[in-house]
């Protein structure tokens, strides 16, 4: 397994029950109300941090858990993340542990029960806390550490954090790379209980309505076109080189590998139209996706990569990617 954090460049999702996809996908997008915060909002230079290399841009956001709340690059230069609310946005999403039910703690009815669900954004239309947020690397990086709320509860933070490195991949100036750690700090005897197999997001991705139309990359300049009508549910679908990518009516597209998926991904367009606007509820959402047990003192790390551009640009990057990181996985310690 290649070790990727000794280099310098650098979120419904269960294993059973499969209903859970459903539930999950309709409190991401129909349960949480619009923070009205569009691209007036991104463009503060107090909450947002950002960097160009004159062919992408990339944003964090301070008051968004320090998640990815900004990718435009020169064919497209609106923004295409949605940041309607907590659950969309580019960013770390986690499950672990036992379903709860907590309602008399104050959880959301319509997430109860539920497991220990950290997420990046926050949770319940409340957005997490940031410790860290600067550029690094002579300015070429961005780095944020947060601590990440619940997503079932309007206002509790995780016991976990959350660090994050987004920069350009050296050499290929559309694309970029996004280093993330996650470390739990419950305590052994909690009540969510010990580490559970459950899916996990690597990471989950939510970007304008516009970037509708869907394929998975198949190698050498081929394409698979993927299908789904509106969700949730999300549909599901199995990349063959862990890269899928969503483009608009003009054939500009963001891909995404992530080379530590290993199960079908979540994919599909959710409400009507072609919105480009970053705080419409109507957006599209993608997620990669691999299996694997987080416990009560869990430390985790991967990278995955977002390409910018034409479907021929994006295929010509990602062969690229795939024969210098296709061998790359995870790292998991469960103490």
């Amino acid at each position: 397994m290649r070790s990727i954090f000794n280099q310098s460049d650098e979120g419904g999702i269960r294993v059973v029950p499969h209903f859970i996809f459903l539930v999950l996908g309709v409190i991401l997008l129909t349960c949480l109300p619009s923070s009205g915060q569009g691209d007036t909002k991104l463009q503060s230079t107090e909450d947002l941090l950002q960097i160009d290399n004159g062919v992408l841009k990339l944003g964090i956001d301070r008051d968004k858990g320090a998640s990815i709340t900004r990718v435009s690059w020169a064919g497209y230069p609106k923004n295409s993340v949605n940041s309607a609310d907590p659950g969309r946005l580019i960013q770390q999403s986690y499950y672990a542990g036992r379903g709860l039910e907590r309602i008399a703690e104050g959880q959301h009815k319509a997430w109860s029960p539920w497991v220990w669900n950290p997420i990046q954004g926050g949770g319940v239309g409340s957005w997490a806390r940031v410790t860290k947020f600067e550029k690094i690397d002579d300015n070429n990086t961005l780095f944020g550490v947060t601590v990440p709320k619940l997503w079932d509860m309007k206002n509790e933070e995780a016991e976990a954090v959350m660090s994050q490195w987004t920069g350009f991949e050296k050499g290929m100036p559309n694309v970029a790379v996004v280093r993330c750690e996650f470390v739990a700090k419950r305590a052994n005897d909690d009540r969510w209980g010990p580490a559970v197999g459950r899916h996990q997001e690597l990471p989950a991705l939510y970007f304008t309505r516009n970037f509708s139309q869907f394929r998975s990359y198949l190698g050498e300049g081929q394409w698979r076109d993927e299908s789904q009508t509106p969700g949730p549910p999300w549909g599901r679908t199995k990349p063959p080189l862990q890269s899928m990518a969503c483009f608009n009516e003009d054939g500009q597209g963001i891909a995404v590998f992530s080379p530590c998926a290993t199960e079908p991904w979540n994919f599909g367009p959710h409400g009507e139209g072609q919105s480009d606007d970053p705080a419409a509820g109507a957006c599209v959402h993608f997620a990669p996706i691999a299996t694997f047990e987080l416990g009560p003192k869990s430390k985790l790390r991967y990278r995955y990569w977002m390409v910018v551009g034409t479907q021929e640009k994006i295929a010509a990057r990602l062969d690229e990617l795939r024969d210098k990181y296709s061998e790359e996985r995870i790292e998991l310690t469960n103490p």
